[in-house]
């Protein structure tokens, strides 16, 4: 009897699929076309999935919004001197000054032209294999591309601001790149505050770092979205260093995948807070290939949970045969505030040298009561005790964030979050 298996599209994927239109030139399309084969074979992740095990993708995205509307240019101001380029409901509307040594393309200027150099760094195969990641570069249909000179120290920070105009259901995919030639230095934040929207944002920032420059990257996940799905591809040269600080809160979906290819005798630092309450569901998975000799990477991240919350951390530190006296630790804290909060860990180490320095560690725990009772027996309340704790718990994440504002931008949202918990 001859049985054929058939792989049923759920609605999700069938309306997701309906909205591949690829643009551009020859080059570009085809990069585009493999990407959504993959998705195609792939589909939406579920449980089945590995790396997906803890976010059923397929299961959450059953309902697919309209694609967003064009919206229309406007005037962007800096802010505090940092350069800020805008995107409302998915598209880029416009910029403030970019500052001297820094050029910008929009994506469809770079898909129509299809420059071998700028398509390889765009759709590079740092984390590609991954659905979300093709299912990105197959869809995106606006961006940016953003090129550092060589040796250009920027003092003020540059902004991508990503923001809906209202609570509208819609379907956002963008894809950015970021290239910061050799030993130049950048702090890049990438800003997610919108209040009660409703979009389903999908977007790729691939990070190019040179050899000898530094990235100094925050992410800032605050938005009330429906689901934001956020993969970061970081690819950093000789001698480079790469320091990301996530701050995570809001929204029902949330989940940011990290890949960095590590090269020879670069800094890797992977920091983040979040901040959990209600039904939220926030994952991190990140994967760092160390890929060259005497590179060193660092991973903590600190999650609070409250009310029936689900945090999850997934972190992979793979160390490759040629990779000698590689140095590595990654560690994920979390703090639970109710008993119905959720937390899923799970750290890995995939080693293939035999001269490295590599360890990892996972712990989950409530407020400890001998702590809370020494600050309540000296007047503090109870409320203002939890919050005190919870702020500690918090800092020695917070404390890697090097840019002074948005480090203190980071701690006043925290506090912020604490007292309307207390309340």
């Amino acid at each position: 009897m001859d049985v054929s298996v058939k792989n049923l599209k759920t609605t999700g994927e069938t309306a997701l699929a309906a909205l591949f239109a690829p643009s551009g030139a020859a080059a570009s399309k085809a990069l585009r076309q493999r990407a959504f084969d993959l998705f195609q074979t792939m589909g939406l992740p579920s449980r089945r999935l590995e790396s997906w095990h803890y976010t059923d993708l397929k299961r959450m995205l059953a309902n697919v919004a309209p694609r967003a509307a064009t919206s229309a240019a406007a005037n962007v101001d800096a802010e505090a001197g940092a350069c800020v380029i805008r995107f409302v409901d998915g598209h880029c509307i416009g910029h403030s000054a970019l500052p001297k040594g820094v050029t910008l393309r929009g994506l469809s200027d770079v898909l129509a032209q299809g420059d071998a150099d700028t398509l390889g760094a765009l759709y590079a195969s740092v984390g590609s294999e991954d659905p979300v990641v093709a299912l990105n570069a197959a869809l995106a249909d606006d961006g940016v591309v953003i090129d550092v000179a060589a040796g250009v120290t920027l003092d003020a920070a540059i902004i991508l601001d990503f923001v809906s105009s209202d609570a509208t259901a819609r379907s956002e995919f963008m894809r950015c790149l970021v290239r910061v030639g050799a030993g130049a230095k950048l702090t890049l934040v990438e800003r997610h505050v919108s209040a009660q929207a409703s979009a389903q944002r999908h977007l790729a920032l691939a990070v190019s770092v040179g050899a000898h420059a530094s990235v100094s990257h925050v992410f800032e996940g605050v938005a009330d979205l429906d689901v934001l799905l956020a993969s970061l591809l970081v690819d950093v040269a000789a001698q480079g260093n790469f320091q990301s600080f996530a701050l995570v809160s809001g929204g029902r979906l949330t989940r940011r995948q990290i890949w960095v290819r590590a090269g020879q005798a670069t800094q890797v630092g992977l920091r983040g807070v979040s901040l959990l309450r209600g039904e939220q569901h926030a994952d991190t998975t990140l994967v760092i290939d160390h890929v060259e000799p005497n590179s060193e990477s660092r991973e903590l991240f600190k999650h609070i949970l409250d009310g029936s919350a689900t945090g999850v951390f997934q972190g992979k530190v793979v160390v490759q045969p040629n990779a000698q006296k590689t140095d590595g630790g990654m560690k994920s804290h979390a703090l639970i505030l109710s008993d119905d909060a959720t937390m899923d860990n799970k750290p890995e180490l995939e080693i293939y040298a035999d001269d490295v320095v590599c360890g990892h560690g996972a712990t989950v725990a409530q407020l400890d009561d001998d702590q809370l009772f020494y600050l309540m027996s000296r007047g503090i309340p109870k409320t203002q005790a939890q919050a005190m704790l919870i702020e500690a718990f918090a800092l020695s994440a917070v404390d890697f964030v090097e840019d002074e504002v948005q480090r203190e931008q980071v701690m006043t949202f925290v506090r912020d979050w604490m007292m309307a918990r207390g309340a």
